[in-house]
């Protein structure tokens, strides 16, 4: 007698467990974004803001560089080099400005976002694809090179998988390869502080563009992962 108890019990507790499955991938589609204001520490909220405000400052003065090449400032060789391959440039920064302008109405938003975040994917991945092809001729030569080849790589993972958990209806672990795709990407905007350290210090250090350049990426791309890996762990995510 107690031996039929304990099956129907297991029954019923099989068939409850069945039955909450869809309802629990409800709740996860509906669960908010991983990263918003009142979840997040305001240093990384600051953190990304100020990312954010580089990272279109830098695409901007690309553009008028582009558009209006000058010969007379500091970046005068870097301008050239990004002249001299114009199509390129031009097909890698305005998905990469896109990128930016939406990432924060995906991570902000807790609502009506599944058609921006699969904009961003694609986004992501014309953005990684000409990274590659941009690291061809790097600046920094071979140390700039192996940055953009470990951290754009390390880019299209979190892309990829973004997008296998979207595909999968698992919308949490979505977000949070997200938020590191993101995290990574604006690891172009903290280089810069990185390079402006550089070139003030450049009268001690005698080192030239070419030689801190490719350093100032392995820097600012280092600082971005380990930020926002350092938050989702902290906030119990643990990695898929």
């Amino acid at each position: 007698m107690n031996t039929t108890n304990t099956r129907e019990e297991s029954a019923s507790a099989l068939l409850k467990t069945e039955r909450s499955r869809p309802e629990n991938g409800n709740l996860q589609i509906e669960s908010p974004s991983t990263i918003k204001v009142g979840e997040a520490p305001r240093w990384l909220v600051i953190w990304f803001w100020v990312g954010i405000v580089i990272a279109l400052a830098v695409a901007a003065r690309r553009f008028i560089a582009l558009a209006r090449p000058s010969g007379r400032s500091l970046m005068s060789g870097l301008d050239a080099t990004f002249a001299s391959r114009n199509t390129l440039t031009l097909t890698h920064i305005i998905p990469a400005t896109a990128f930016v302008v939406l990432a924060p109405f995906v991570l902000f938003r807790t609502s009506g976002k599944r058609e921006l975040e699969r904009a961003l994917l694609l986004l992501g991945v014309i953005v990684g694809i000409t990274a590659y092809a941009m690291s061809v001729d790097a600046v920094g030569g071979w140390t700039e090179r192996t940055a953009v080849l470990f951290f754009n790589s390390l880019f299209l993972f979190s892309i990829s998988r973004a997008f296998m958990y979207g595909q999968a209806g698992a919308v949490i672990s979505m977000r949070r390869w997200l938020s590191r795709a993101i995290g990574i990407l604006l690891g172009i905007a903290t280089t810069r502080p990185v390079m402006g350290i550089f070139f003030a210090t450049s009268r001690f250090t005698h080192l030239k563009m070419n030689q801190f350049f490719g350093i100032a990426f392995w820097i600012g791309f280092s600082l971005n992962t380990i930020v926002v890996e350092m938050w989702l762990w902290t906030r119990n995510h643990v990695p898929d």
